[in-house]
């Protein structure tokens, strides 16, 4: 077995255990778990579904694509992604076991550790070639290093003002605002420009890049506006939500030329994957747009349906659609096998039918129409789906030559 197919297993099966660890806590509302504390497993499924499946993957695919090939040859990187993958293991453990305490902080800072190893590497060794693709991943690395510095002020916020102070909120906050707006997306839409062959239109993309960074740092303001009172922060928000609206009209302006030929390059199974995560993101953005209103504003975080909703549709939806979409494309996910294909068919369903519940079951609460009936059972099977098909993605990886 190649390194390459190696380590996709492993990032695959990181998320098969963010996932079981997600559907445990679904079971948990049904039938209570004694010896299982639903926000420990709440903890290891962020944690693993973030750092172990996100981060990992889009390591693989970094040094895939962006670091020269005698380069990324070189053993730094296998050891660096298997230490990695034993901070991972250890997360996994420890999170379930003791919540946010001794082991699980030791194995979550040492993941920090490790990624300002890896940007240090790429920064050295990826090709200088000034590309759009380059331009943006360079940027999304950066973002992920700022987002670390909400993490570093946690331990004096709890030491100096406690949990519930505001400061130790907005530090949370700040990380995981950077980490999925910043780092993950950016490097995501790096990745998938690194797929389009012909020039991309220099002008625009510089507008798109520009856009995107501002709005990043303004809608920061969203969630700092649920600790601190103050009207400027949804004025700095509306802003950010607007500029960010303008960013997409260029970078759908910037491929809109490509996009034909693009896509007939792609086989069925691959154009419903990319399908599913733009319409991802023209959801995303519609949800942010709503935040305009402050009344929608308010309920989006106190409504926890809508919270989740949102969550998954950026790591479920945008993040793991493009990815998936990468690697189907570039044969590394094999298109042509029959159990790849259910299984991607199984999770898109799972997908699409938790979203909806969600959603659904969220606008229920905010007209105060109770529970959806039968809610907590059918979003348990439609979860299964989601297992189940990673489950079958993965032997279809492990069956392939």
């Amino acid at each position: 077995m190649n390194s390459q197919k190696t380590w996709i297993l492993c990032c695959f099966l990181n998320f098969l255990i963010a996932c079981v660890f997600g559907l445990l806590m679904r079971f948990m509302y049904l039938f209570p778990l004694d010896f299982l504390n639903y926000s420990f497993l709440l903890h290891a499924h962020s944690h693993v579904a973030m750092l172990g499946w996100i981060y990992m993957i889009v390591y693989v695919l970094i040094v895939h694509f962006f670091i020269p090939k005698e380069k990324s040859q070189k053993p730094i990187y296998n050891r660096l992604f298997w230490l990695t993958e034993f901070s991972v293991i250890g997360m996994v453990i420890a999170f379930p076991i003791q919540g946010y305490a001794l082991f699980s902080i030791i194995f979550s800072t040492t993941h920090i550790l490790l990624s300002y190893i890896f940007c240090r590497l790429f920064w050295k060794d990826c090709a200088r070639d000034q590309s759009p693709s380059q331009r943006l991943l360079l940027v999304s690395v950066l973002f992920m290093i700022l987002s670390t510095f909400g993490v570093w002020c946690l331990g004096p916020a709890v030491s100096t003002l406690g949990k519930q102070s505001a400061i130790y909120q907005i530090a949370i906050q700040f990380f995981l605002h950077f980490q999925f707006n910043g780092w993950f997306i950016l490097a995501i839409l790096a990745l998938f420009l690194k797929q389009f062959y012909n020039k991309i239109d220099e002008v625009k993309f510089k507008n798109f890049y520009f856009l995107m960074i501002i709005a990043t740092f303004l809608t920061l303001a969203f969630p700092v506006r649920w600790f601190v009172e103050n009207n400027v922060l949804n004025y700095i928000n509306i802003l950010g939500v607007l500029i960010q609206l303008s960013a997409f009209i260029y970078f759908y302006k910037m491929l809109k030329l490509q996009i034909n030929h693009f896509k007939s390059s792609l086989d069925q199974i691959t154009k419903i994957v990319y399908g599913l995560a733009l319409c991802s993101f023209f959801l995303k953005v519609g949800i942010q747009l709503l935040t305009i209103f402050p009344n929608l504003a308010e309920v989006s975080h106190q409504i926890r349906n809508f919270v989740i909703g949102f969550i998954h549709l950026t790591t479920l939806g945008i993040i793991t659609g493009f990815l998936l979409g990468i690697l189907l494309q570039n044969k590394i996910l094999s298109a042509d096998s029959k159990t790849l294909k259910i299984g991607l068919k199984c999770f898109i369903f799972g997908y699409i039918s938790t979203e909806i519940l969600l959603f659904l079951q969220g606008w229920f609460l905010f007209f105060g129409e109770g529970s959806i009936p039968g809610y907590f059972q059918s979003i348990l099977i439609f979860s299964v789906l989601l297992v189940f098909g990673l489950v079958l993605m993965m032997s279809s990886i492990i069956k392939r030559n």
